[in-house]
């Protein structure tokens, strides 16, 4: 039996909209879904006042929230090197309410750990990424230009692989085949997707669940 998620709140990047909101429509995930914009990864000042301003939403709505980002690359402020994502869920955390987050480095994580990777790419040098990196390529890649994608994409010199747990790629494919095309020509890089399970999301959710499913103050 599946667990639920009536009594809990998710604040998560817009990148995972494709893969939360199938969660949410084949019934596994019964959360109020809050997100933040995707790609601001690279805007770690805004990523900071958006993150605060979802979850003060989330607690109108719950008491337990999990937020869907992870630790490592999704927030890196130059400015406050020792500013974390985890430090701008501290702020957030009172009395009466428990914040916890996916314990993963980021989204690729989230769904394909850094093994099951590992044996996909049968040891070829492979660029990562998710439906929302193409979805939402415009705000993922803001400000980029092809000198930059340039010093970025040819360096995988196996192409990228697009983890889709959703089914997402082919159906993109038949009505937006350009802009797949546009995006390998842009990188330089040829895209194809492998087609994974999602049962490594669920469990980074339950897990975050259950850090989130403590004693709560009063």
């Amino acid at each position: 039996m599946e667990p639920s998620f009536k009594e809990y709140a998710i604040v998560a990047c817009g990148t995972m909209i494709p893969e939360l909101n199938y969660l949410k429509e084949s019934g596994f995930l019964d959360a109020k879904l809050i997100y933040t914009t995707p790609g601001l990864h690279q805007e770690p000042l805004v990523l900071d006042e958006q993150l605060q301003k979802q979850l003060a939403l989330a607690k109108q709505e719950a008491k337990k929230i999990i937020v869907v980002y992870g630790g490592k690359y999704c927030y890196i402020n130059m400015r406050e090197p020792m500013r974390t994502i985890d430090t701008v869920i501290e702020e957030m955390q009172e009395d009466g309410y428990y914040i916890a987050r996916t314990q993963v480095e980021n989204c690729i994580d989230m769904v394909a750990s850094v093994p099951e990777r590992s044996e996909l790419a049968a040891g070829r040098n492979i660029w990562w990424c998710t439906p929302g990196w193409l979805k939402y390529r415009d705000l993922v890649f803001k400000g980029w230009d092809k000198a930059q994608a340039n010093e970025n994409f040819p360096q995988y010199t196996d192409g990228g692989i697009m983890l889709d747990t959703v089914g997402f790629f082919d159906a993109y494919a038949v009505e937006h085949v350009e802009e797949i095309l546009d995006f390998s020509d842009w990188a330089a890089i040829p895209l194809e997707a492998e087609n994974i399970a999602l049962e490594r999301f669920k469990q980074v959710l339950i897990a975050a669940m259950d850090a989130a499913d403590r004693p709560i103050e009063a």
